[in-house]
């Protein structure tokens, strides 16, 4: 878990338990739902079903800390590689315009199957259009 920092591990530890009402130790679906309105979304039953799945390791319906924190580190793992894909992007973009030539984009994509991505032309461009939409 060397994703996390300390100060990042207090605060999911807090998030929990906002989520963790009854103070049990585990968010249930009840409490999952509750949280996710709170926020303005209304999902069904079955999504908050799916989100749990996503997570519950152990398959016994709720999600306990543990599991929440992997769910936390692989989501700041995420957001540390699109941080490094927007300054590549950056570096490859020698006029600074926003944009990157077919050349730039071919510097770009060798660069990145050298460093072990196996993506293709279209999940580099798809990867770049989510990152940048957002």
């Amino acid at each position: 878990m060397d994703i996390l920092t300390d100060e990042q591990i207090i605060e999911f530890q807090e998030a929990f338990c906002l989520f963790d009402k009854d103070g049990d130790g585990c968010i249930t679906l009840e409490e999952l739902g509750t949280v996710i309105k709170s926020l303005g979304q209304d999902p069904s039953e079955e999504e908050l079903q799916e989100m749990i799945r996503e997570v519950d390791s152990d398959g016994n319906g709720t999600i306990e800390f543990g599991e929440f924190l992997n769910l936390m580190a692989r989501k700041v793992k995420e957001t540390n590689i699109e941080e490094e894909l927007k300054e590549a992007f950056k570096v490859f973009d020698k006029d600074q315009n926003g944009f990157i030539s077919a050349t730039e984009f071919l510097q770009l994509r060798n660069v990145m199957i050298n460093l072990g991505e196996k993506l293709t032309d279209e999940e580099v461009l798809e990867e770049f259009h989510v990152i940048f939409t957002r």
